[in-house]
């Protein structure tokens, strides 16, 4: 059946999308900007980090914006004060989570999670740290893997999976304890479903995945190919 046409209201603008959009997609094009961490634009939604939560009139729960589909007459506010808590909440437990320390991240600079940390007003974590002591994979030839700087927002699992059809990421373990693994947890550098196309560290949010050789200045992410290549795949059918 073909999508219909809505008309909603987002922080007190109206608004018109297709039925089958998420708000995050439908605010995005409205130039109003959701915090996000795990979302992509071109890959599958996961709502798994909870940084996209928002209110929604008629429902006293906080909905994730990338799992939620709009509707005629929603009534959506994405900025106000229960909403800053909660991010600033989320944030400040995946900062503690893991060994994130912005000064001596390969990232510094260039991270989402850091530049979401400054623009929340985040200057300390009331969360004791656990510190962890995680592996470092450097076994490729061309990247390395730190999951002390993970945040398990799958981008790489669904990149590799959704885009370049390898799907050499999964994630191994439960809650705290999971991790990402290349195959059967196998080294990266032995894996033989990786095609080495780095597609993986251009949409890690964080220091997680980077590339051997390169400075802190050097590691912006690319993540404009991702919406051309999802479009292409589905004109010639490759889904």
């Amino acid at each position: 059946m073909p999508a219909r046409v809505v008309t909603l209201q987002i922080d007190g603008r109206d608004v018109t999308a297709r039925d089958d959009q998420m708000l995050i997609e439908v605010a995005r094009e409205s130039d109003i900007r959701i915090p996000k961490l795990c979302y992509v634009s071109g890959l599958s939604s996961y709502g798994g980090c909870r940084m996209c939560l928002v209110e929604v009139e008629g429902t006293s729960k906080l909905l994730a914006a990338c799992t939620t589909a709009v509707t005629e007459g929603m009534q959506v506010r994405t900025v106000t004060p229960r909403l800053t808590e909660y991010r600033r909440m989320i944030l400040e437990m995946l900062f503690a989570e893991r060994n994130h320390v912005c000064s001596v991240c390969v990232s510094n600079g260039h991270c989402d999670m850091q530049w979401l940390a400054q623009h929340l007003g985040i200057d300390h974590i009331r969360f004791p740290y656990v510190y962890p002591n995680l592996p470092v994979d450097a076994s490729h030839d061309r990247f390395v893997l730190d999951q002390n700087r993970c945040i398990l927002c799958t981008r790489c699992v669904r990149v590799c999976q959704e885009i370049e059809g390898a799907h050499t990421w999964d994630v191994m373990g439960r809650g705290a304890q999971s991790l990402v693994i290349t195959d059967l947890a196998q080294p990266w550098g032995e894996s033989e479903s990786c095609t080495s196309c780095g597609k993986c560290v251009q949409v890690c949010p964080t220091g997680a995945l980077s590339e051997k050789g390169r400075s802190v200045a050097e590691m912006s992410k690319r993540r404009e190919f991702l919406p051309y290549l999802t479009m292409m795949r589905g004109e010639t059918g490759n889904e």
